[in-house]
């Protein structure tokens, strides 16, 4: 099924072009090397990413974080005993409920759901990094700066709403990315599924469905015979729309069942709006607080966890690799620029994709911003940087190993407090705080 969907990405002409370009390399996917077993080599990197999540998973024994919020949410939807933490959709909360059905209330049953959320996500990273550039060694480098931009790791191994979202959001990505190709409606629709579920883990995720509608026909209308051949606009559209609302609404079907206060038909619009209100909401000061323009430069960094638990004092710092936090922002503008010069598509692609990704939250209403919501434009920032590095690769040389060396030094630098470590004292966040806003 994997392999319908996704498509070879390295068939009998190569890496075919997802929306054109072919030999010129203006479209999304260039010409490149025949790869074998992509797939294969995607299910290679989510095993290997998910055994790394699971490493002392259990460490720290007690919420950290907003898993105060969305375990007793999990909880409730569980037992169905009725509606709790309803200012977000459902799917996420349902998803680490499983886990906790599955292996119980412990620390491991509570965060097992995101650790293969995160696995998929690090593959879907390979995936579309492989589409952008139809070679192996960038998607390579992009799936070793996900595993060390500290963000997916941290993310994969808590149980919040936004590692499941990106999961979903990334492999909608992918999937209708694929159909330009050949206009595979299979692949069309299975993206704007997955677009739909990761809406219905966190409203942040519905702007990127209209996103797709608007990408499908400016490129459609620049050489709409080369792209999604095959694929009427109106059906598409249809497809597009009607499948990613029709999965969202589908995720409410456990609160029908509620023991007290069920969700009936007439209601699910009202708790439409019921959502919308209390995410809109103006809310107190937080400590932890920031504006998005803040969350490119790292400026205030989360500690999900510091305190003394399970007989150690531990920290757990939400922060970006800096090497690939502010890399990125490098790649970012080189993307653009390349663009400009040469009309590459590819090149355009991850750059405006991380620009919409931080975009949106210069526009949504609401009243308080945290750096967690920069999660899903770090991740794509690490497929900038491989698209950037490989298009350049001939200037650059063997500085993108150095540059690698770099982020891997700061991983392991960084790796006590991404890992709830035990640490030598309670002074000893200093050696981490390189500035007054990461404390």
């Amino acid at each position: 099924m994997l392999k319908r969907l996704v498509g070879t990405g390295a068939g009998r002409h190569g890496a075919a072009s997802a929306v054109g370009g072919g030999q010129r390399g203006n479209g999304i996917v260039q010409v490149g090397r025949k790869l074998p077993y992509p797939r294969a080599l995607a299910l290679l990197v989510a095993i290997l990413s998910e055994l790394i999540f699971l490493f002392r998973l259990s460490v720290p024994a007690k919420p950290v974080f907003d898993e105060v919020h969305y375990l007793p949410a999990a909880r409730t939807l569980l037992a169905l005993t009725g509606p709790t933490n309803i200012e977000h959709p459902l799917l996420a909360k349902e998803l680490i409920a499983f886990g906790i059905h599955l292996f119980g209330d412990t620390p491991f049953g509570w965060r097992i759901a995101a650790t293969l959320a995160g696995s998929a996500t690090v593959a879907a990273v390979f995936a579309l990094t492989h589409l952008l550039t139809g070679r192996l060694r960038p998607a390579l480098l992009a799936t070793a700066l996900a595993l060390l931009g500290f963000t997916v790791y941290i993310q994969a191994r808590i149980a919040m709403l936004d590692t499941f979202m990106v999961a979903f959001l990334l492999w909608g990505i992918v999937l209708l990315a694929a159909s330009a190709r050949d206009g595979s409606v299979a692949r069309w629709s299975a993206g704007s599924v997955l677009l739909g579920l990761a809406t219905a883990c966190k409203w942040a995720a519905a702007p990127y469905v209209a996103a797709a509608g608007v990408t499908f026909l400016l490129l459609r209308r620049r050489r709409w015979q080369r792209r999604w051949p095959g694929l009427r606009t109106v059906p598409a559209l249809a497809l597009l729309g009607g499948l990613s609302v029709a999965a969202y609404f589908l995720t409410f079907a456990p609160a029908f069942f509620y023991t007290n206060d069920p969700l009936t038909l007439t209601g699910l619009p009202h708790f439409q709006w019921d959502m919308y209100q209390r995410q809109t909401q103006r809310l107190p000061a937080h400590t932890y607080q920031s504006t998005w323009w803040t969350w490119p430069l790292l400026l205030r960094p989360i500690w999900y966890l510091y305190e003394p638990v399970d007989g150690a004092q531990r920290g757990i710092l939400l922060l970006g690799n800096p090497a690939v936090m502010w890399g990125g922002l490098v790649a970012i503008l080189a993307l653009y620029r390349g663009w400009v010069k040469t009309g590459a598509l590819r090149l355009l692609a991850p750059a405006a994709l991380w620009t919409f990704s931080v975009a949106i939250f210069a526009i949504i209403p609401k009243s308080l911003g945290f750096y967690y919501y920069y999660y899903p434009a770090s991740v794509l920032l690490c497929i900038a940087i491989a698209v950037a590095l490989d298009h350049w690769r001939t200037a650059i040389g063997r500085w993108a190993e150095l540059y690698l060396l770099l982020v891997f030094a700061l991983w392991l630098y960084f790796l006590p407090v991404l890992t709830a470590a035990p640490l030598a004292n309670p002074a000893a966040f200093h050696r981490w705080t390189w500035f007054p806003g990461w404390v």
